[in-house]
């Protein structure tokens, strides 16, 4: 496994071994790796020749200065965890390597960035969107792998690739889980012992939404969330949303829709968390 911090040299790299006709796996991660990413990577591995794992805590995503600076850095313990998935490649760039002059690229995306992360944080998928084309054009993989914790990322992935002809495709694994049901997230790492015990509340309410689902009007079952979690010590809800899986558009009605996606942001202490369900209709 080699560790590559300049974009030439990656980009080199990965044209050779194209031109060699290797298939290159991606998996894009800001570090502080949990299992949610292993998982990732070893089906990279599994599915393809090379494997690159980049690790870079991209600012222009964060709307949120603080919680930039706050975001763990734990490179040295994520080239360990590495060792074992099949990671041919890290790559570790600083922001300078990146972003040698100000970013000054603008996506749209239309309704899908306009709700629940979109709304909420201003210019995030923008950020997104434009490490993400970055990365894809200096690495070329013919696949890219992202987990489904992010599904609104996803989305919107997904129409970055189809917007600008990337000939990749974009595998989602499902989300991985604590055994309580926490979703893994790099942001758990920042919770206390107390708030890591009652962010479990989150997936509770998820939980509770899907019981209810088609049995409940939906203003109500988005009541019953809220009132669950009103009573939960530090937990402040941000939103909870249900909406179609793959615009992310808020549902009225579940009666014509196959699946809906049962979606939820909210503080612990200090810490931002988001999760979500989606759930097949004919399987509640």
């Amino acid at each position: 496994m080699q560790v590559i911090t300049q974009v030439n040299e990656l980009r080199e790299t990965m044209q050779a071994l194209r031109c060699r006709g290797k298939s290159i796996g991606f998996v894009p991660t800001m570090g502080a790796l949990h299992e949610g990413h292993l998982q990732l990577l070893r089906a990279s591995a599994n599915d393809n020749d090379i494997t690159v794992c980049s690790i870079f805590v991209n600012p222009t995503q964060f709307n949120n200065p603080e919680d930039y600076n706050l975001y763990p850095r734990t490179l040295d313990a994520d080239i360990a965890l590495l060792q074992a998935t099949g990671c041919n490649y890290i790559f570790a760039p600083t922001p300078e390597a990146i972003y040698p002059q100000q970013n000054m690229l603008q996506f749209s995306f239309g309704k899908l960035e306009t709700v629940m992360e979109g709304e909420h944080r201003p210019g995030h998928f923008n950020g997104v969107a434009t490490i993400v084309g970055k990365f894809f054009n200096i690495v070329q993989p013919h696949k890219a792998y992202f987990g489904q914790k992010d599904l609104q990322q996803v989305a919107i992935v997904r129409q970055l690739i189809l917007g600008l002809g990337f000939d990749i495709e974009l595998v989602c694994y499902p989300t991985v889980r604590e055994t309580d049901g926490l979703a893994m997230s790099s942001r758990n790492k920042r919770l206390n012992a107390d708030q890591r015990k009652i962010a479990v509340s989150l997936h509770d309410a998820l939980e509770l939404a899907r019981k209810q689902l088609v049995q409940v009007p939906l203003p109500a079952i988005k009541e019953a969330v809220a009132e669950y979690l009103r009573d939960k010590p530090e937990v402040a809800l941000e939103y909870f949303e249900i909406a179609d899986p793959l615009t992310l558009q808020p549902l009225t009605t579940i009666t014509d829709v196959q699946e809906a996606a049962l979606c939820i942001a909210a503080h612990v202490g200090p810490v931002r968390l988001i999760d979500n369900l989606v759930v097949n209709l004919s399987e509640v």
